[in-house]
């Protein structure tokens, strides 16, 4: 135990950062008087009593962090945070552990698919609990804690490369790591705060322009209420949503480049942006047209505006819907979780594959096709012009084996425990995607609730698996990962 001692300070640590994240829903049950104050202060007290043990059983143990250590952390830090953060929903709302775990590692790791109904009746202050889970898990606490540990005398690189999403880890913003992530905070901060305000002028409440303000920026797809955006049915408001679902979608390395030279040069010279920008648009047509076609929708402009929020949604795996488009034709529907599988950018609040490794994969496959023709010709996979190194192509030709693998796995897995195969396919294509609703029971007008405890678990899972990249898990899980 002594050599990982290091490991559970710098978690004590995230904890502690992390249960002061449930000031400002205490604060605003107790500003409503909503009921649900006494449950947060309790969970607030039991977190931070937890971190304060852990500081005190840890308070000799001093160092930087190894590579090993980062892997261990970062896995540690996405399965123990949701036992805390599940505190609320089971001292107020009486929910079993296991629902109460999914509820809180859906919105941490951003899937934001739920196991509750009646949401508009909740206490405001847990709807925003959950939405605030979203907006922490987006840009992800351990990048907000790599600019603070410099500071208490505990480097946080190896930490913050493990954490970080995409195949190009070494890339920094700035020549210090907590700089990095201070910069990065600061973007999604400010995007947040305008967000919020964009919300407001079209018409929500500010509480829940701050509630979905956290939802969108995080991708995360959370709702105070149980029809979603339907609720409003409002365009002004969806358009909003789309808008900032788009950026949030896009690198957020780019953004802080965008803001800190004043220049769009930044959006020109990032490889995914193009890519991830055409793609959003041609599919949105092309489902436009299609639903159109089919008669879906009576006429044109209200086909355009389903088609926009709902693709923009699932293929930014955020998971926020405006109508139950598990009822379009099939072909929409498997089209949208196909784009929730790439669509995103690397280093955005999205999950999945990541746009950069899809475009290295087509590549890849354009230079075999070369290859094939004339077996002498030297061609290099090249990204913004640059040539690709070998063990980042390799890397990304191994992920994209594990993301498949593990799919499969784990649709047979979940259809061997008694759910329908279909089902199956979109709850783990949406938990390993961190995209939320699936099909069928657990479409965007039903939820997860129906599910078995067994089934939950498996879920549960899926959605660290997603969220922690595959092999950042697979690596702890490995016995070699454990040989000193």
């Amino acid at each position: 135990m002594q050599p990982y001692l290091p490991v559970v300070r710098v978690f004590a640590l995230i904890l502690f950062f992390f249960g002061a994240t449930l000031l400002l829903p205490l604060l605003v049950a107790w500003g409503l008087d909503d009921g649900a104050g006494p449950a947060l202060g309790a969970s607030l007290a039991l977190t931070l009593g937890s971190s304060a043990l852990l500081l005190l059983a840890t308070r000799r143990a001093t160092g930087d962090l190894s590579i090993r250590d980062g892997f261990l952390l970062v896995v540690l830090t996405w399965a123990v945070l949701p036992v805390f953060a599940a505190l609320p929903l089971m001292l107020q709302l009486g929910t079993s552990f296991t629902d109460a775990y999914f509820e809180a590692a859906s919105g941490l790791t951003t899937t934001c698919a739920t196991v509750l109904t009646g949401l508009d009746a909740l206490p405001p202050s847990i709807n925003l609990w959950r939405c605030q889970l979203a907006w922490v898990g987006g840009m992800g606490l351990i990048v907000l804690a790599v600019a603070i540990l410099p500071l208490l005398g505990i480097g946080g690189r190896q930490m913050f490369k493990a954490e970080t999403p995409g195949p190009m880890k070494e890339r920094n913003l700035t020549p210090r790591i907590a700089e990095t992530a201070k910069g990065l905070w600061g973007v999604y901060v400010l995007l947040t705060a305008l967000c919020v305000g964009a919300y407001r002028w079209a018409g929500m409440t500010w509480l829940d322009a701050v509630m979905h303000g956290f939802s969108t920026l995080g991708l995360g797809g959370y709702s105070s209420h149980d029809a979603s955006y339907g609720y409003w049915n409002s365009p002004a408001i969806e358009a909003v949503a789309v808008v900032f679902m788009l950026v949030a979608g896009l690198n957020f390395a780019t953004h802080y480049l965008a803001l800190r030279r004043l220049s769009l040069r930044a959006y020109r010279n990032d490889p995914e942006a193009g890519w991830f920008l055409w793609l959003m648009l041609g599919s949105v047509a092309g489902i436009t047209v299609y639903l159109v076609s089919l008669g879906v929708y009576p006429d044109p402009a209200s086909a355009f505006r389903h088609a926009a929020f709902n693709v923009v949604s699932v293929a930014t795996t955020t998971g926020f819907a405006t109508t139950d488009y598990s009822q379009w034709p099939p072909f929409a529907t498997l089209w949208m979780l196909f784009l929730s599988s790439f669509a995103t950018c690397a280093g955005s609040t999205g999950g999945g594959i990541k746009m950069i490794r899809a475009v290295i994969l087509y590549q890849q496959v354009k230079r075999e096709i070369l290859r094939a023709l004339y077996p002498s010709a030297v061609v290099p996979v090249r990204l913004a012009g640059a040539p690709v190194p070998s063990p980042i192509l390799f890397a990304v030709l191994a992920f994209a084996f594990m993301y498949m693998a593990s799919t499969a796995l784990l649709t047979m897995i979940l259809v061997g425990v008694g759910l329908e195969p279909l089902t199956a396919f979109s709850a783990v294509v949406a938990m390993i995607n961190n995209t939320g609703p699936g099909l069928n029971e657990i479409g965007p007008a039903g939820n997860f609730a129906g599910l078995t405890d067994l089934q939950t678990w498996i879920c549960s899972f899926t959605m660290l698996l997603g969220r922690l990249e595959i092999f950042t898990l697979l690596v702890v899980f490995s016995p070699a990962f454990w040989r000193r």
